[in-house]
């Protein structure tokens, strides 16, 4: 049997907790094979911002293979870990989200999906077995790529735009900017033990790609804020997929499709361990309302910026600010 490690116990006392909630049964599920599945898309993305994607056609052994080699790298001794935290927000991280002060109970790798990248990045961090992580990960991430491009072609047609291809051709773009990030919330009974409650293994916020596919084991930890201010917990599934608007897919709606607002707990007795990629455009990109999505005699709420500013000035913010604040038009605008 093997047992998950834990990350070391440094500034614990930062790391805040939270009571669990209510399991949430109203997430909209869509059927990727359903005629109908683009206005339910398009529905689910106006009403929650985020939804259940079933029948999405990746094989179960691609998920697998991943998940079986994250598992061997995290359950690795935690110096063996950290020879693999690089300078740069690439490669495994323990703990500390982001430069500016906030933690979780979480260690994590983060990747970039250029090809060249990915693959030096991979290399550094498995050297016991780098070639079969490298394979497990392209395969993986080549699945999810596509079936993410089907699903904003699918967004475009529900939204009625010009091309098929309005959304999905950033992440085609050979520069584009997206990323792939492999989650562990080991459990730590001690120190949950002492409060009563969940430590949060990663803090409210939104994502600001354009869009975010998550997937993860059968451990349940992800809550969402409804649009009443209300949190609740997503039942987990390993087998479908959660997908939700990031904050850059809110600019160029105009507003229609909002980021969902969603955070991690950690669960007392079992280790989550989940995989998301963030789909991204490059970033000289300029990220604004598309046209045919201001109707006539609407402004845009929001000032034209690049993907690069948005990126840079999010980086800067910590975790739950409202990163989108600076880059909304006011009313003397």
């Amino acid at each position: 049997m093997v047992v998950a490690s834990q990350p070391a116990l440094n500034h614990s006392s930062q790391i805040k907790t939270c009571k669990p909630t209510s399991l949430f049964t109203g997430i909209p599920v869509v059927d990727l094979s359903d005629p109908k599945a683009k206005s339910l898309i398009v529905k689910a993305f106006e009403e929650f911002g985020i939804f259940k994607l079933v029948n999405h056609g990746i094989p179960m052994e691609v998920i697998n293979k991943l998940e079986v080699e994250s598992l061997r790298f995290f359950n690795l001794p935690q110096p063996e870990k950290d020879r693999a935290s690089p300078p740069d927000p690439y490669g495994y991280g323990s703990k500390r989200i982001g430069p500016n002060g906030d933690v979780g109970w979480i260690e994590y790798i983060l990747l970039n999906t250029n090809p060249d990248v990915m693959s030096h990045k991979s290399l550094s961090i498995f050297q016991q077995s780098p070639e079969i992580f490298h394979s497990a990960v392209n395969d993986y991430i080549s699945a999810v790529k596509k079936m993410t491009c089907e699903v904003l072609e699918l967004i475009a047609d529900g939204l009625g735009l010009e091309a098929r291809n309005m959304l999905s051709r950033f992440l085609r773009n050979e520069k584009s900017d997206s990323c792939f990030r492999l989650n562990h919330y080991p459990p730590c009974p001690e120190l949950q033990a002492l409060s009563g409650r969940n430590l949060i293994g990663f803090g409210e916020h939104t994502d600001p790609q354009i869009i975010s596919v998550l997937r993860s084991n059968n451990t349940s930890g992800l809550q969402i804020c409804l649009r009443d201010g209300t949190w609740v917990s997503v039942p987990p599934d390993r087998s479908s997929f959660f997908i939700n608007v990031g904050d850059s897919l809110q600019v160029m709606t105009n507003g229609r499709f909002k980021s969902v607002k969603h955070r991690v707990l950690t669960d007392n007795t079992n280790p989550r361990i989940s995989m998301i990629y963030f789909g991204g455009p490059p970033l000289n990109e300029k990220i604004v309302p598309l046209p045919s999505l201001v109707a006539e005699g609407e402004e845009s709420l929001y000032k034209e910026f690049t993907w690069w500013e948005y990126k840079k000035s999010a980086y800067k913010s910590r975790l739950g600010d409202y990163r989108l604040g600076p880059f909304e038009k006011t009313a003397s605008q």
